[in-house]
């Protein structure tokens, strides 16, 4: 294998961990997982969480800082994702009325996640 193939696999498992990291810290504050790793039309959901009147589109970052984090995802990716939340609650009858809301797992070395509810207020 390359050294580019070898890192892009490493990426992977790090995400994937990342992101299974991401759901048990959602699940011990009370959110029900509803979907993980999530193919839309109109975007990949990391995690699908509803807590209470909140149906959370998260998304999943693993960088050195929290605001390293937030500014990998693009304001394209933002309406994107924010675009496949309201397309899978107004698709779902128990999730109509929900509030889709976007929300950020930071992830960095040696610090517990730090979840940021509605990272990216919508407009």
């Amino acid at each position: 294998m390359t050294a580019r193939v070898d890192r892009g696999a490493a990426a992977r498992r790090s995400g994937r961990r990342a992101e299974a990291l991401a759901v048990i810290w959602l699940m011990a504050k009370g959110y029900r997982i509803l979907g993980f790793r999530l193919r839309t039309p109109q975007a990949e959901i990391d995690i699908l969480a509803l807590r209470g009147p909140v149906l959370a589109v998260v998304e999943v970052k693993q960088r050195g800082t929290l605001e390293a984090a937030l500014e990998a995802v693009t304001p394209d990716q933002r309406d994107r994702l924010r675009r496949a939340g309201l397309a899978l609650a107004a698709g779902r009858r128990g999730l109509k009325d929900c509030t889709v809301r976007l929300d950020l797992i930071a992830l960095a070395p040696r610090h517990p996640p730090r979840h940021v509810p509605n990272a990216w207020p919508d407009h």
